[in-house]
Formats: C-alpha cells, structure tokens, sequence
C-alpha cells in the first residue's frame, strides 16, 4: 500500500475551470476478479486526489482478494495471483483510502461499477461508508460530448480525445490518472459553455453495481437524457435537460425518504454509498 503526494511530478495541466473551483475530488479506480462484487472482490485501488488550488496527492494499493484471479482476468489487468499473494486484505486497505478521500467528492469512470466494489467491501468488511457525493465521468461525457468529437464515450477513447498523459491499461492508478486528466477536460468544456458551477448537480440515490457495458438509456425510462447533438446550443440543451432531470429525481427521492421516515422511526441508519451526478456508463 503506498500513498504518496506528487505535486511535482503530476502537476495540474490546466487552470481550474468554473465548475471545479474550489472543489476537492479523489478519482478512484478498482481491479477486481470480477463483474459484479457479490461474485467478485477487489484486486486494486488506485486514486488521484485533485484539490484545484494545487494540492494533489496518489493512492494506490494492491489488495489479497482471498481467492484465485481467474486466468482472463489477470490476462487483462496483468494483475496475478502472486502480486497479491503478500498484499493486505481489503479490510486492512479500506480504512486509508477512506482517510485518503475523507471530505473530498469522489469521481469514477462507469462510477456505479467501481463505487459498487468499495460499497459492498466496506459492508462485508463491517465499515460504514461515507455520504460522498460521487460524480460519474462516462456519464457527464455523454452529456458534454458529442458523436462528431467522439465515437463513444469510453475511458480510452476520451484520454485519446483530450490527450491524456496516462493512457488506461486496466491498472488502478493509470486508469485513474487518465480519468483525472478526462474530468478535466469535460470541466473545461463546461466552463467554455457557462456552466460555472456543480452544486445541485448530484443525485440522491446509491449507484448500482454495473457490467463495463450496461445497454443505453432507453426514452421514459428515467436514465439520464442521452447525448447532446452537435454545436453549442446542443450543449446548452443538455445542461438544462440534465438540470432538470436532477431536479425531478432529487424531488422524488425527498418524498419518497420523508414517507420513509413516517412508516418507521426505527428504521437502520442511512448507508446509501453516495449521491452521483447520473448513472452507469460505458468503460
């Protein structure tokens, strides 16, 4: 396990844009043996923490699964059964990343799929999970981006698109470097079309547990609003489609925790993993 600080040799590559001033964020990543985490368990956790008035700082730690890596699985993250052999198990990792990401807003790639290992490994661990706010990257892309600057809003084809200084190699900490450098350059497109600020941008309700490539919102489903069309103004559209899909869903969430409460004073405390700008996206 290895947390260290890299304001020299990671510097930040561009001004803070509106919408992340003054904002800290840790961009996390996981390696896992699998899919889905009650089949699976975590292998990696890797991390970078953005605060945009220049302090940043890495996290990275290999993690015992406590069980074989299956064989496509270590072909694909390069990750095997005897680089974990020595490693600590996710109980003993989760209480520094949890003090590395105190009090900052998380960020992921496909976030319902990464923050879905950590929830579930602090439940099976007997930890509380914090109340972050957690922002989904592949999901503000498909927002922000449209089809004429992207293909798809995969992670390696968005750190291709804004030149990322880490490419994504289905490692930890590289995968999250590049997403870092991603999240970035979406701020900046924000910023580029006005939008300034975060706040309210983030709902109420715990991301799921994903596969890499969960089928794409359908109309009247209640997914977040598709991609944007070309220009500007598609951008603008988006924003305030987005803006207001939050703002109906955040409504319903408050309803439907108030009738909560009513039924059941006793009810367990919360352990929603988080509140999550929209919900699963493509790796």
């Amino acid at each position: 396990m290895c947390v260290t600080t890299t304001e020299q040799t990671w510097p930040q590559r561009r001004p803070a844009a509106g919408a992340a001033a003054g904002l800290e964020l840790v961009i996390v990543d996981v390696e896992t043996t699998g899919w889905l985490p009650d089949q699976a368990a975590i292998t990696e956790i890797g991390a970078v923490k953005i605060g945009f008035g220049g302090l940043r700082a890495e996290f990275t730690a290999l993690v015992n699964p406590g069980s074989a890596i299956p064989a496509e699985i270590a072909t694909l993250t390069g990750i095997t059964d005897e680089m974990v052999g020595e490693a600590p198990p996710i109980s003993a990792v989760l209480p520094s990343f949890l003090a590395f990401a105190r009090g900052c807003v998380l960020a992921a790639h496909n976030a319902p799929f990464d923050i879905g290992f950590l929830t579930a490994a602090c439940r099976q661990s007997g930890l509380q999970w914090p109340d972050f706010s957690v922002l989904d990257t592949a999901a503000l892309a498909r927002l922000v981006l449209t089809g004429a600057e992207v293909p798809d809003c995969r992670l390696a084809t968005l750190a291709a698109y804004f030149s990322a200084r880490t490419l994504p190699c289905h490692r930890a900490l590289a995968d999250a470097r590049a997403t870092a450098d991603v999240l970035q350059g979406l701020f900046s497109k924000l910023a580029t079309a006005g939008v300034l600020t975060v706040p309210g941008i983030q709902l109420p309700a715990p991301p799921r547990p994903a596969p890499r490539r969960p089928p794409a919102p359908g109309p009247g489903s209640g997914q977040a609003p598709g991609r944007t069309s070309a220009g500007p103004a598609g951008l603008a559209a988006a924003i305030r489609s987005l803006a207001s899909w939050i703002r109906r869903l955040t409504g319903r969430s408050r309803r439907d925790d108030s009738r909560s409460s009513q039924a059941s004073s006793q009810s367990r405390p919360d352990r929603r993993p988080g509140r999550r700008l929209a919900c699963q996206g493509v790796r």
